[in-house]
């Protein structure tokens, strides 16, 4: 498997994943033009994909999704509750390209075993996947506001994580979000802090772990190199090195992550 994590970030999230058989998209939440210049950036195109994966209803998750599956005539996914949340969202999509890929299932698109689970965020039904071919395992979490004992069976001893690092506590207590706001980041159903990352992490990360992606950090109350100061210290805390057996990798806004192999 060959991924590239496109976009991360509360302005939009979009992750890209390809074996010599399938290209599968995850989420569009950016505009139809960002997408293309972002496909065009990794020296992809859009009308390769097989399909698109959907996490939840959010903006920042499917901003472009209408614009691009009916340009691209795409196949999408989504579970029930998810497509009844973003049908007036999203403008009329033909019967034919919709498809329910229910959370909790794994679906097979060709050499790609797709496994759906459910986190907890404040949406309809939010869901996250673990991809697997060739014996190997990717997991992509973000969007949840903790890490159950039940997520992390499922991510555990991933080849590559892609793994929410939203915020920093205290930037956030400090900032100038109102109360409202922040309690919401902060709640069971919000985003996972950056030290609440690391400790997730060190519960999950197994031998043949290589590469671990900070994902969907907030622009407001984050900063890349804080994020991976936190996450190294905590893991550092728990006897686990980073450096020695797995890398830390950022995401970005609007810049996509350098096509690599799982």
């Amino acid at each position: 498997m060959r991924f590239s994590v496109l976009a991360s970030g509360s302005t939009g999230n979009a992750f890209y994943i390809e074996t010599d058989r399938e290209r599968l998209l995850v989420d569009v939440g950016l505009s139809g033009k960002q997408m293309e210049l972002l496909f065009a950036k990794i020296k992809r195109n859009l009308k390769d994909l097989s399909g698109i994966l959907i996490t939840h209803e959010h903006s920042d998750h499917i901003k472009g999704l209408g614009v691009i599956a009916r340009k691209y005539q795409l196949p999408i996914y989504a579970n029930e509750k998810t497509w009844r949340a973003m049908e007036s969202l999203i403008g009329e999509i033909p019967s034919e390209q919709k498809f329910i890929f229910p959370v909790g299932t794994v679906k097979t698109f060709g050499d790609i075993d797709v496994e759906s689970f459910g986190v907890s965020h404040d949406a309809a039904e939010p869901m996250f996947y673990v991809f697997h071919h060739g014996g190997k395992k990717l997991a992509l979490i973000t969007d949840t506001g903790y890490v159950s004992e039940r997520m992390k069976g499922i991510i555990r001893h991933a080849d590559v994580f892609i793994f929410e690092s939203n915020h920093d506590v205290e930037m956030l207590r400090m900032g100038k979000y109102p109360w409202s706001v922040k309690r919401r980041i902060l709640s069971d159903v919000g985003h996972v802090s950056n030290e609440d990352a690391g400790l997730a992490l060190a519960d999950v990360i197994g031998d043949q772990t290589k590469r671990i992606y900070l994902a969907h950090l907030s622009q407001d109350n984050n900063m890349k190199e804080l994020a991976r100061m936190t996450v190294t210290q905590t893991l550092a805390s728990k006897g686990i090195i980073v450096g020695e057996q797995f890398h830390l990798y950022d995401t970005d806004p609007s810049c996509p992550t350098e096509m690599a192999c799982v």
